[in-house]
């Protein structure tokens, strides 16, 4: 488990800037929004509960969720991938059942070179994490991006996934 994932600690950890730079989108959405106002290129940046909160069906959506415990990324994965249009950021945890079968239903997968020193809310970077970071790609523009993007890291993508 990463620093940030200790139980009882903050989720309240914001990707940084120049991930977004690299991706080089607008989302239509950030459905795990924090309560301050961060990097992410979204049009829509609510205060709610976006995992239980339905997401516009069209919507491009980022997600960069709480991390939480052992299993606490699944639902959102879960909702992320139903959805099937954005990008999603997760831990690279590769010997857990829950990244086997969210890379299963990705598109694409962005592993990242290094680790991201994600931000504090108060602005403050925080210290390399325990684990290595990766983005999740759901469908054909979202894989336009991660392969924009590959100067972060590493690309995979699926064999005839149509793009």
């Amino acid at each position: 488990m990463g620093q940030w994932e200790t139980k009882g600690a903050s989720d309240e950890w914001y990707t940084p800037a120049y991930i977004f730079d690299a991706l080089g989108e607008r989302f239509d959405l950030d459905v795990a929004s924090p309560p301050r106002q961060t990097h992410v290129p979204a049009e829509d940046r609510r205060n709610w509960d976006g995992l239980i909160s339905e997401w516009p069906p069209t919507a491009f959506v980022w997600m960069n969720p709480p991390f939480g415990g052992p299993n606490g990324l699944v639902p959102w994965l879960d909702k992320f991938f139903a959805h099937g249009h954005g990008i999603a950021l997760t831990p690279d945890r590769t010997s857990a059942s829950w990244w086997t079968d969210a890379a299963e239903k990705a598109d694409a997968v962005l592993f990242m070179r290094g680790r991201v020193k994600f931000e504090r809310p108060d602005g403050s970077i925080g210290k390399s994490p325990a684990n290595g970071t990766n983005l999740f790609a759901a469908g054909p523009r979202a894989v336009s991006a991660l392969r924009r993007a590959s100067s972060l890291g590493i690309v995979m993508e699926k064999k005839n996934n149509g793009n």
